[in-house]
């Protein structure tokens, strides 16, 4: 299949062809059409799977044909939970509809409101906003709604997580009844579904992934050691593996911004990216590290769904998430539009129960590996919650899933460096899938070749 097939204008095709890509990505093959025959859809798929691409482009194609927006007014909007996803969206937009002058705009908190209140001025046909500068732009009198004919609701589930459902239910009462209403999420939940319910029109709803799947093309790896250790292990790795561009998640914000010196300390180049910073100095600590001039990037959780770096090798959950979800999203950093990517958990027995939540989740149990001269103190018990209680269904209550080792193997460097084989008979693309978001103005540019397909997401409050 062919994105000629999928019912795209020339000028579509023409601005899709020049980033190089002509394969679309299971969710945009199946969601595209829908979208275009005017359905409300509720579209799930595994991060890097390009679901940014699969409701813009068939945005554009509807918006191509209309009057331009008025002043103050917009005909789409797409609601982000972070700032860094709204800016790659918008920078989507602005790529794929460079053919067909649709005005767009992006707003958000964190910088000066006035040049976001010029663009608006103007009108726009497609905004993207987070909730709550949506919300002081139009209590300002600076947007106005009654022209809006399609409503997107992007990382749906992460807005509901990060308690954005009461600003969505008072932008939706804002909006005119009869639009087409699009959301799309790397998982669906039983609060999504109510609010898919409650403000959409018969959805149909496509999945191409199992709920909370994580891609095949990542690698995962727990690595046991005692949590007084960590900085000093995540050291040996950088330094031991030569990693050039590492993703670290942590906790929390206090967290990341001392891992970040100490890794300072051990001569490797670092900077911390959370909620605390200004929107300035996030854009800047994510251009360094795009460009190199950073190794690791120490981020919380806002930045999980949030970056889209192309050909990241590497992620290291310093910290396990204390939601089982954010697992999947931060690992979903690598691995992007089918190229190879590495997972390293380092895992403390304190945080066994949030360990089995995420292999419960994920249906899988992940292989241990102690790192000789880190072995730990203080065992990360196996089918055990760190409390002494069971822990509770899927896999992981001591027996490994199947193909996976039963026991913890003691390596001095990590055996898996390369790239993981094909499965299941499948080859693993050698080449990335055409982007569906922006990138920051200091990364690079990007390659050109075939059978590619859009696809980017991330983050941006």
């Amino acid at each position: 299949m062919t994105f000629d097939t999928l019912g795209l204008s020339p000028s579509l095709l023409r601005a899709v062809a020049e980033q190089g890509y002509q394969t679309p990505s299971p969710i945009q093959a199946r969601a595209i059409p829908l979208i275009l025959a005017g359905k409300d859809v509720m579209a799930a798929a595994q991060t890097g799977t390009g679901k940014t691409a699969a409701f813009t482009l068939p945005l554009l194609q509807r918006l191509a044909g209309g009057p331009r927006a008025q002043p103050n007014r917009c005909r789409a909007l797409v609601l982000t939970p972070t700032r860094e996803l709204a800016a790659q969206v918008q920078e989507s937009v602005r790529d794929y509809g460079s053919h067909d002058g649709v005005r767009s705009a992006v707003v958000f908190g964190g910088v000066n409101i006035n040049p976001q209140i010029a663009q608006l001025r103007r009108g726009v046909d497609v905004l993207v906003a987070t909730p709550g500068r949506l919300l002081d732009l139009h209590g300002q009198g600076f947007v106005d709604f009654r022209d809006l004919e399609v409503l997107v609701l992007d990382e749906a589930d992460r807005m509901l997580d990060m308690g954005f459902i009461h600003d969505i239910r008072r932008i939706v009462t804002l909006l005119p009844t009869r639009r087409q209403t699009l959301m799309f999420s790397a998982t669906f939940s039983g609060p999504i579904t109510q609010l898919a319910q409650g403000y959409m029109r018969q959805p149909v709803r496509v999945e191409v992934s199992p709920p909370n799947a994580t891609a095949e093309t990542v690698q995962q790896w727990v690595y046991p050691v005692d949590k007084k250790r960590k900085p000093e292990l995540l050291s040996h790795l950088v330094e031991v593996h030569g990693w050039d561009q590492v993703l670290v998640f942590t906790r929390t914000k206090h967290g990341a911004n001392k891992l970040s010196q100490q890794l300072e300390q051990n001569g490797i180049r670092s900077v911390a990216i959370h909620g605390n910073k200004s929107q300035n100095a996030r854009t800047r600590a994510l251009a360094d590290f795009k460009q190199g001039r950073v190794q690791a990037l120490v981020a919380t959780d806002i930045a999980a769904r949030g970056l889209d770096i192309e050909q990241l090798p590497q992620v290291v959950n310093f910290d396990l998430p204390n939601v089982a979800e954010d697992y999947v999203h931060r690992i979903g950093r690598t691995g992007r539009a089918g190229a190879a990517g590495q997972a390293y958990s380092l895992v403390s027995a304190d945080e066994a129960d949030y360990l089995y939540d995420i292999e419960r989740l994920i249906c899988k149990t992940l292989p241990r590996e102690e790192i000789e001269g880190f072995e730990p103190q203080h065992a990360v018990p196996r089918g055990r919650s760190a409390k002494g209680g069971p822990a509770k269904g899927g896999p992981a209550k001591g027996r490994p899933a199947k193909g996976r080792p039963a026991a913890s193997a003691r390596v001095g460097k990590n055996p898996h460096s390369g790239p993981p084989a094909a499965r299941d008979g499948a080859p693993v693309p050698a080449r990335r899938q055409p982007r569906a978001g922006p990138r920051s103005s200091g990364a690079p540019a990007r390659g050109k070749g075939n059978g590619r397909t859009p696809s980017r997401g991330g983050r941006g409050r």
